[in-house]
C-alpha cells in the first residue's frame, strides 16, 4: 500500500493520509443535505409529486456516488481528490433543466449519463485537450462565476431574504421571520469560521445551525441518530426509462444542450479542480499534471455511476484542498473519504431533518467561493469582457445556467470577428454558435 501511494517518495503516511481524508469528507458533507433538497425542490412550493425527487433515495445515490467517485480517484488516479454530485451543476438539474425546461427528472438523469458517457470517450483519447483548448479561458472563469452568482441567488430563495415581487421581480423579504434569522444566523456563523480556516467551516455551520433550529423549535428533532439506509429504488435505473417511455425526447435540441451543458461544466470544473489540488500538494511536474488522463476518467466514471444510481453530476471538489492542507498527498486520503461517505449511509435521520433554510447558508458560501474567477477576467479587453459578462449575469437573470452559457457563447464569436481576432476563433466554437443559436430559436 506504501508503495502504490509512493508514500516515501512523497513524504506522507497514514496518520497524515487518514487525517486528510476526514478533513476533505468534513468539507464536503454539506452536500448529503443540499443534494436531496436540491434535487427534490424542497423549497419550491405547489409542485405535483412527479416533478420530486424522492429525498431518501436522493440521499443513498449522493453518498453512495460521492463514494464511488473517491474510492476511483484515490485507487485509479492516486490524487487525494475527494468527488460528490456537483453544487450548480445539481441546480442546473433541479431548476433550469426540471423546473424552469418542464424536462422529466428521470429524463434529465439520461442527459447526465449521456454526458458522463461522452467524457469517458474525451478521458480516453486526444480529444479532451482539444476542447480544453478551443474554449477561451475567460469564458470558462465566466461560467465558474455565473454558477457562483446564480447558486447565491437560489440561497438568498430559500432563506427568504430574496422573495418574489410584482412591481420588481425581487426584493428583501422579511427578516424578522424565524426561519429567515435562522439562515441568517448559518450565514454569519459559517463566515467566522471560514475567514478563521477552520477545515470544515461549511458543514460545522450546518451543524451548529441545525442545533439553534431544534432549541428554538424551527427545524424537529431525529427521534434516532442511526438508522437503516433508505431505500435507492425510487431513482435507481431511473435514467433508462426514457429508452422505453419517450426515445423521441433524446433528439431534441432542448435535449442537447442539456447533455452538452452538464459535460462543459464538469469537465472543465474538474480540470480546474485537479490542477488547484495537485498545484498545492505539489504534484505537478514540469507545469503538467501527472495521469491527468486517468484522473479524468476515474471523474467520468463517476458521473456515469451517480446517474445510474440517481443523482446529477458527480465532480471533482474544490473543497480536496482542505485535506491537502491538512497533509493529505496520496490516493489513500481520497478512500478514506469514500469509505466514511460509505459510513454516513446510516445516519440518515440526522440529516434528513435539516430544511432549505439550514443549507441556504451553504449555497450562497460556496457560490462566494465560486465568483473568485471574476478577478482572472480581463475586463478591459472589450470583446472578451462583453460575453464574459453576459455569460455571468445571464445565469441568475434568466435562472438558467445553459441560458448564460449560451448567451456568452453566441457573442464571443461576434465581438472576436468585429475586432479582427478572427484567427483566434476555434472552429470548434462556430459548431457551438450554431448549436446555441438553433437553442434559442427552437426552445426559447
Amino acid at each position: 500500500m506504501r508503495k502504490y501511494f509512493d508514500f516515501d517518495k512523497l513524504g506522507t503516511n497514514y496518520r497524515k493520509e487518514i487525517i486528510g481524508g476526514l478533513t476533505t469528507f468534513l468539507a464536503m458533507a454539506y452536500i448529503l443535505v443540499v443534494n436531496p433538497l436540491m434535487l427534490s425542490l424542497d423549497a419550491v412550493p405547489d409542485l405535483p409529486d412527479a416533478m420530486r425527487m424522492d429525498k431518501g433515495a436522493v440521499f443513498v445515490a449522493t453518498a453512495l456516488a460521492a463514494a464511488v467517485g473517491s474510492l476511483f480517484m484515490g485507487i485509479i488516479a492516486r490524487y487525494p481528490i475527494g468527488l460528490a454530485p456537483g453544487m450548480g451543476l445539481n441546480a442546473f438539474f433541479a431548476f433550469s433543466v426540471v423546473l424552469a425546461g418542464g424536462i422529466p427528472w428521470q429524463t434529465a438523469l439520461t442527459g447526465v449519463l449521456f454526458s458522463g458517457l461522452i467524457f469517458i470517450v474525451l478521458s480516453l483519447s486526444g480529444l479532451r485537450e482539444l476542447i480544453i483548448n478551443a474554449i477561451p479561458t475567460q469564458l470558462k472563469f465566466a461560467v465558474g462565476a455565473g454558477i457562483g452568482l446564480f447558486i447565491t441567488f437560489l440561497g438568498f430563495q430559500q432563506a427568504d431574504i430574496i422573495v418574489a415581487d410584482p412591481n420588481t421581480l425581487v426584493a428583501l423579504g422579511d427578516l424578522t421571520k424565524g426561519p429567515t434569522l435562522l439562515a441568517i444566523f448559518g450565514i454569519l456563523i459559517t463566515i467566522i469560521m471560514m475567514v478563521r480556516k477552520i477545515n470544515g467551516a461549511i458543514f460545522y455551520g450546518m451543524i451548529m445551525t441545525t442545533v439553534v433550529g431544534m432549541i428554538t423549535g424551527l427545524i424537529d428533532v431525529p427521534t434516532k441518530i442511526v438508522d437503516k439506509v433508505p431505500s435507492v429504488a425510487p431513482t435507481f435505473g431511473a435514467a433508462f426509462e426514457v429508452f422505453s417511455n419517450d426515445p423521441s425526447s433524446l433528439l431534441t435540441a432542448q435535449f442537447l444542450v442539456v447533455v452538452i451543458t452538464f459535460l462543459f461544466v464538469d469537465f472543465f470544473d474538474t480540470a480546474g479542480t485537479l490542477v488547484a489540488v495537485a498545484n498545492q500538494a505539489g504534484l505537478m511536474k514540469n507545469d503538467k499534471l501527472p495521469r491527468a488522463g486517468k484522473a479524468l476518467l476515474a471523474d467520468s466514471l463517476a458521473t456515469v455511476s451517480g446517474a445510474v444510481l440517481g443523482t446529477s453530476t458527480t465532480t471533482s471538489y474544490i473543497e480536496s484542498t482542505a485535506g491537502v492542507a491538512a497533509g493529505a498527498k496520496t490516493g489513500f486520503a481520497a478512500i478514506v473519504t469514500g469509505v466514511l461517505f460509505l459510513l454516513a449511509l446510516f445516519f440518515s435521520p440526522l440529516l434528513m431533518v435539516i430544511t432549505a433554510h439550514v443549507t441556504a447558508p451553504a449555497l450562497i458560501i460556496v457560490g462566494v467561493l465560486m465568483v473568485s474567477s471574476l478577478g482572472n477576467i480581463e475586463w478591459k479587453n472589450f470583446e472578451m469582457a462583453v460575453p464574459a459578462f453576459f455569460t455571468i449575469i445571464a445565469m441568475p437573470l434568466t435562472y438558467s445556467i445553459a441560458t448564460g452559457i449560451a448567451i456568452g457563447f453566441l457573442f464571443y464569436p461576434i465581438t472576436m470577428l468585429l475586432s479582427g481576432r478572427r484567427k483566434e476563433i476555434h472552429p470548434i466554437m462556430y459548431a457551438l454558435w450554431i448549436i446555441f443559436l438553433l437553442y434559442f430559436i427552437f426552445i426559447k
